[in-house]
C-alpha cells in the first residue's frame, strides 16, 4: 500500500495543513524540473515488485511476516498491509539483451529464500493473485502488519468513509458482505512491473499502457475466487477498488473517483497533469514532516525527494501509476503497472511482463498516438471486460475494430511484442521463450483463472468447500515450485487435498449454507412440504433480516399428526406455534468436537449456525456422523499400516 513507512501517526488537522503545503511546494518544484528537464532520458529500465502470500501446512494464511524478515534480514524484502503477505523488490535492469532472464533469475532467488525462511518459521510461500483458503475471520485488525502506516491509513480511510466498507461484487456466484476495515485489501497480491520513460515522452507512453493493459491482463488472469466465491477472473480488480473505497455515500451519489481507477482521460501533455489530479480528488490521509526545500534543492541543480509527493501518491492506487524517484542523485519517470496478479508460476510471470514490455515498445511506431484512434472510454470498458472474462472478453480496439482477446492477441499484439523486443535488442531466444509462453496459454485457452476453475469443475461436489479450496492451494504450490508455466497444468483433484481432516476442524469447514427457512408467520404446512420435498429433517425459522427466532423439527411435526394439520376444519397454524424458539446454537469457528458434544448433551438432531445473530449455516447429526465415519475409517487404515 504505498512506499514510504516513516510516516506521522498523529494526522491532526493542523499536521495534515503542514503536510499540504509541503505537498504543493514539491509540486512546484516537480514543476520546475519538468521546465528545466531534469529527468533521466535516453535509457529505459525495467523493474518489479513480487508479492507472496505465507501460508501454514493446512494451506491457510500464516500470519508470520515479522518473524519471516527477521530470519531473511534483507533490504530487498518488506512488509505488506497484512502479516500473511511479504513483498520483494527486484533490481532495476536496462531493457535489453537478457534482461528479461536476469529478471526471472533474481525473482526465482528471492523467492526461493522467502520460501526457505519460511520453512524455518513453520510456513511456506504462495504466489497467486487471492488465497483460495482466506476467510473473513483472518482480515482483523490482529492480522494487519504492527505499522504505524497502515493503522493510519485505516483510520483515515474509515473516517473518510464514515463506516464500514460494503463489497458487492458478482460473478459465476455472488459476494455481498460489510467489513470495518481495509484489509481485504490485503487478500490480493501482485507482480508489478516497472517501465522508465523520459519526461517528454511520458504521455504518450502513459496512454499506451492503459491501452494495453487489457489485452495483457486478459492473459494473465489468476484471481477467480474470494472467500469461497466464484467471481470474475481477476477478481482483484473489483475487490482492490472496494477495500480502499473511502468515498463517503455523498461522494459515491456524486461520481466522485474512487482512489483505485484506472483514470477518466488519456493524459494530455506532461505527468503533472497526474499528480495535480489527484491532489486535487484525493484528500491528504497521512502527514510526515519533511525538512527537505525542493525548489530550493532544484535552484541548484539537485534532484529533491520530492517525499510529500511521494507519500500522497501512495494512496491513490491507479493501475497505471506514474512514479518519480532519484537513483545516483538522477530523477527519472516510472509508468507503474498494478494489476498483474502474482503467479501462478514465476515464468509465467515474467511472460505477462514480457509482453507488457514489448508492446510499449512497438505500439507507438505501429499506431501513432494512441489517443487519436482509441477512444478512452473503449480503454475503460476492455479493461473491465478483461477482469471479468479474462480471454473470453471483447474489445473494441484501435478505429473501432472489435476483436476478442483471443484473436487480438494471437494475430496482431504478439507479433508487435515482438517487434518492441527485438527493437530494444532483447535476446531472441529469451524474446521466443516468454512470448511463446503467452501464445500457448491464449492458444490453449488456459490462464491461471481458468485452471483453477477447471480444478473445481473436475472436483465438482466432491469433499466440502474448504476441501476443495485447500485442493487448488496444494496443487498450486506443488506445480508451482516445479515451474511449468500454468498452460501446462492438469487440473487439481481432491487426491492432493492432504490430510482431510484439517477441513473439519471446526463447524464453518463443513456446515450446509444452502438453506431452506420458514418465516414466524409462515403455515406449519409449508415446513412439512419443505422437509418432504428437499428430504430435510429441520427446518430454521429466520425473520426478515436473517436472524434466527427458532427451528421446525421432523420430530414437532410428528405431534401434530394427530390434530389432523390438513383438515378444513382445523385452523391453520403457524409456524410460531410449533417452532422450537430457544434452539442450541454454535458459530462458524465452533470445534467439531464441541459440537458433538453439544448435540449429544442436549439431545438435539442439528446445531444452526449463526453469526451476530445471523443464521449462516447448519450442522445436522448425519453431518457428523459422517465425519466420525470418516475418522474411524481414516484410523483403521492408519492402524493396518503400522
Amino acid at each position: 500500500m504505498g512506499e514510504q513507512h516513516d510516516v506521522s501517526n498523529e494526522a491532526d488537522e493542523r499536521a495534515l495543513r503542514a503536510f499540504s503545503k509541503a505537498l504543493l511546494r514539491d509540486v512546484r518544484a516537480l514543476e520546475d524540473m519538468l521546465e528545466r528537464g531534469m529527468f533521466e532520458c535516453g535509457v529505459r529500465r525495467i523493474g518489479a515488485e513480487q508479492e507472496m502470500f505465507l501460508i501454514d501446512d493446512r494451506c491457510r494464511p500464516a500470519p508470520l511476516a515479522q518473524e519471516v524478515l527477521s530470519q531473511l534480514d534483507s533490504a530487498s524484502f518488506t512488509t505488506e498491509l497484512a502479516r500473511f503477505n511479504l513483498e520483494a523488490n527486484l533490481s532495476p535492469y536496462v531493457f535489453s539483451r537478457d534482461c528479461l532472464r536476469k529478471m526471472e533469475d533474481e525473482a526465482l532467488d528471492l523467492v526461493g529464500r522467502a520460501r526457505q525462511a519460511a520453512a524455518e518459521c513453520g510456513a511456506s510461500v504462495l504466489l497467486t493473485g487471492i488465497l483460495p483458503t482466506l476467510e473473513l475471520r483472518d482480515l482483523g485488525l490482529d492480522n494487519m502488519t504492527p505499522n504505524p502506516r497502515y493503522r493510519a491509513l485505516n483510520r483515515a480511510m474509515r473516517k473518510l468513509r464514515g463506516g464500514h466498507f460494503d463489497f458487492r461484487i458478482r460473478g459465476v456466484d455472488e459476494l455481498d458482505i460489510q467489513h470495518d476495515n481495509v484489509m481485504l485489501e490485503s487478500c490480493n497480491t501482485s507482480f508489478q512491473i516497472h517501465f522508465q520513460v523520459g519526461h517528454e515522452e511520458f504521455a504518450g507512453l502513459y496512454n499506451l499502457a492503459q491501452a494495453i493493459t487489457a489485452p495483457v491482463l486478459a492473459a494473465a488472469v489468476n484471481s477467480p475466487l474470494l472467500l469461497g466465491q466464484r467471481l470474475w477472473k481477476e477478481t482483484r480488480v473489483a475487490l482492490f477498488q472496494q477495500s480502499v473505497d473511502a468515498r463517503s455515500e455523498a461522494h459515491q451519489a456524486r461520481g466522485h473517483r474512487p482512489r483505485v481507477s484506472f483514470g477518466d482521460a488519456w493524459v494530455k501533455s506532461s505527468v503533472i497533469e497526474i499528480f495535480r489530479e489527484d491532489i486535487a480528488r484525493f484528500r491528504v490521509l497521512l502527514s510526515g514532516n519533511f525538512e527537505e526545500d525542493p525548489q530550493a534543492m532544484v535552484a541548484r541543480g539537485e534532484a529533491p525527494n520530492l517525499d510529500a509527493l511521494r507519500l500522497h501518491n501512495g494512496t491513490v492506487y491507479r493501475w497505471n501509476r506514474a512514479c518519480y524517484g532519484v537513483h545516483e542523485g538522477s530523477a527519472h519517470l516510472r509508468i507503474e503497472n498494478r494489476v498483474l496478479p502474482a503467479g501462478p508460476t514465476i515464468r509465467d510471470e515474467i511472460a505477462n511482463a514480457a509482453l507488457y514490455f514489448g508492446l510499449m515498445s512497438a505500439l507507438g511506431d505501429e499506431y501513432g498516438p494512441i489517443e487519436k484512434v482509441m477512444a478512452f472510454d473503449d480503454a475503460v470498458e476492455n479493461f473491465v471486460a478483461a477482469a471479468r472474462r479474462g480471454l473470453k472478453a471483447h474489445f473494441t480496439w484501435v478505429n473501432g475494430k472489435a476483436y476478442s482477446a483471443s484473436e487480438l492477441l494471437l494475430d496482431h499484439l504478439l507479433p508487435l511484442a515482438r517487434q518492441g523486443l527485438k527493437a530494444h535488442d532483447i535476446a531472441q531466444q529469451d524474446a521466443d521463450l516468454y512470448l511463446g509462453v503467452i501464445e500457448d496459454r491464449v492458444r490453449s485457452g488456459r490462464t491461471g483463472a481458468q485452471w483453477a476453475q477447471e480444478s473445481l469443475a473436475t472436483m465438482a461436489n466432491q469433499g466440502t468447500k474448504d476441501q476443495r479450496m485447500r485442493t487448488l492451494v496444494r496443487a498450486t504450490a506443488a506445480r508451482q515450485q516445479q515451474g511449468d508455466p500454468v498452460h501446462s497444468w492438469e487440473p487439481a483433484t481432491l487426491a492432493e487435498t492432504g490430510d482431510w481432516r484439517d477441513s473439519y476442524l471446526r463447524v464453518g469447514q463443513f456446515m450446509a449454507t444452502d438453506l431452506f427457512t420458514v418465516r414466524p408467520q409462515d403455515l406449519v404446512d409449508l415446513a412439512a412440504s419443505l422437509m418432504e420435498w428437499e428430504h430435510i429433517r429441520h427446518v430454521p425459522v429466520e425473520d426478515d433480516d436473517g436472524k434466527l427466532v427458532g427451528i421446525v423439527t421432523h420430530r414437532s411435526l410428528l405431534r401434530l399428526v394427530g390434530k389432523e394439520i390438513g383438515d378444513e376444519d382445523q385452523a391453520p397454524i403457524a409456524v410460531s406455534e410449533i417452532m422450537r424458539r430457544d434452539p442450541v446454537t454454535v458459530t462458524p469457528e465452533t470445534s467439531t468436537l464441541d459440537a458433538i458434544e453439544l448435540m449429544r448433551n442436549n439431545e438435539v438432531g442439528c446445531l444452526p449456525v449463526v453469526k451476530e445473530g445471523s443464521l449462516v449455516g447448519i450442522v445436522t447429526e448425519h453431518d457428523l456422523i459422517d465425519v466420525a465415519a470418516r475418522l474411524f475409517e481414516e484410523h483403521m487404515r492408519e492402524a493396518s499400516q503400522r
